[in-house]
């Protein structure tokens, strides 16, 4: 049992760091916020470097703007690229990763050299792997090596700046498919609450009610549901514009380039958990008669699955704040492969502080989502 002298001694010496971290962290993260609530750069007439800046209050507009102004279509336009750029990126990473993972098991030779080979694009940054993929993936580029040696026609494909979309769907859509997805999910943990009692369906019941609430304080139904629906909204019944949206085929790049540096680390993850299962207990179903397939798939991928949660955790998180490489690659004007992170960066060039704000607390909020869940189940592991 540790001695009251103890605990005090290690309080004051942890002191310092909470300190930084409640001014330096959450204390700019409050900061944040409430520049979000202000108008704070939105105002021609009001400078946002001006020495004497005013700086109103406007509540949730900004985010309004954001979800429902015409003239924000860049942001939803980034948002819908993260996505699609976060389901190829983890999917990709966990997949190639696996498969490197499963092939240095086979006790091939120079598995060092192998090893060291998949980790290093993990020892560049991003601003690195951004700079070497633009090269290589110029219309003439070294992709078309190959074709130019073998005197073939040259093939040239706009990776970065292809205009081409697929997958294609509304936007207007988009608060209608939520809400219906929302309410189904909310029902199952509430009946999961009510019949079992467990509050951390209760919780998330309340963390998903608190989402519904904000995005109909900034009209996100108002604009884009209610008026499907014949109902009236403030400024009367009308229907939005369409806004197509869907997977800008310029983002194949990055997401190759982004695979490409970070697969290695998925491998090290999955060799490690392979390592760790007991030999014994995979000799054991060979005897049994197991296939070679059937022990990695009754044996070693069920006992993966807390490493792949893990993976999938960590490069969701990278994906959904991902910057400088698209900066790197395709800059910061390019529309077709623009994210939150880019946005924020030209709101910010642009002394447009009070939007820049609010893309990021958005996105906090977003990468919040993943993380924290993931952080508090695996304290509560901890603890039991």
């Amino acid at each position: 049992m540790r001695s009251r002298n103890d605990r005090i001694i290690a309080g004051i010496m942890l002191l310092p760091s909470v300190i930084l971290i409640l001014v330096f962290v959450y204390g700019f993260i409050f900061q944040t916020i409430r520049t979000s609530m202000t108008d704070w750069g939105e105002n021609l007439d009001n400078p946002a470097m001006a020495l004497q800046v005013e700086k109103n209050f406007v509540g949730l507009e900004n985010y309004r703007e954001l979800m429902t102004d015409p003239m924000q279509f860049e942001f939803r336009t980034s948002m819908v690229n993260t996505f699609f750029f976060t389901i190829l990126f983890v999917v990709g990473c966990v997949f190639v990763g696996f498969m490197l993972a499963l092939l240095l098991d086979m006790n091939v030779k120079f598995e060092g050299v192998f090893r060291t080979i998949f980790l290093f694009p993990m020892a560049l940054s991003l601003v690195v792997t951004g700079t070497i993929w633009r090269w290589l993936l110029q219309p003439e580029g070294l992709n078309a090596l190959p074709n130019r040696l073998f005197g073939l026609e040259p093939y040239t494909f706009n990776w970065l700046s292809s205009r081409k979309r697929v997958l294609e769907f509304d936007w207007n859509d988009v608060p209608m498919y939520l809400t219906y997805i929302g309410l189904f999910i909310l029902a199952i943990l509430a009946f999961n609450y009510f019949a079992k009692r467990r509050w951390r369906s209760m919780g998330i019941v309340a963390g998903l009610g608190g989402i519904l609430v904000f995005l109909y304080a900034v009209g996100f139904w108002e604009n884009n549901i209610w008026p499907q629906l014949g109902i009236t909204n403030r400024e009367g019944t009308f229907i939005p514009t369409p806004e197509p949206k869907g997977y800008q085929v310029a983002l194949s790049g990055i997401v190759i380039a982004a695979i490409w540096q970070m697969a290695g680390y998925t491998m090290a993850m999955f060799l490690a958990g392979i390592r760790g299962i007991s030999e014994e207990l995979r000799e054991a179903a060979r005897v049994d008669g197991c296939s070679e397939f059937g022990v990695y798939w009754r044996i070693v991928l069920p006992q993966l699955t807390p490493v792949a949660i893990s993976a999938v955790i960590v490069l969701g998180h990278i994906s959904l704040k991902i910057f400088d490489l698209v900066f790197a690659m395709t800059g910061r004007q390019n529309f077709q492969t623009i994210v939150p992170g880019i946005m924020v960066y030209g709101a910010f060039d642009t002394n447009r502080y009070a939007t820049a704000s609010a893309i990021a607390v958005i996105m906090l909020v977003l990468v919040s989502l993943v993380i924290v869940p993931y952080l508090w189940t695996q304290l509560r592991s901890r603890e039991s």
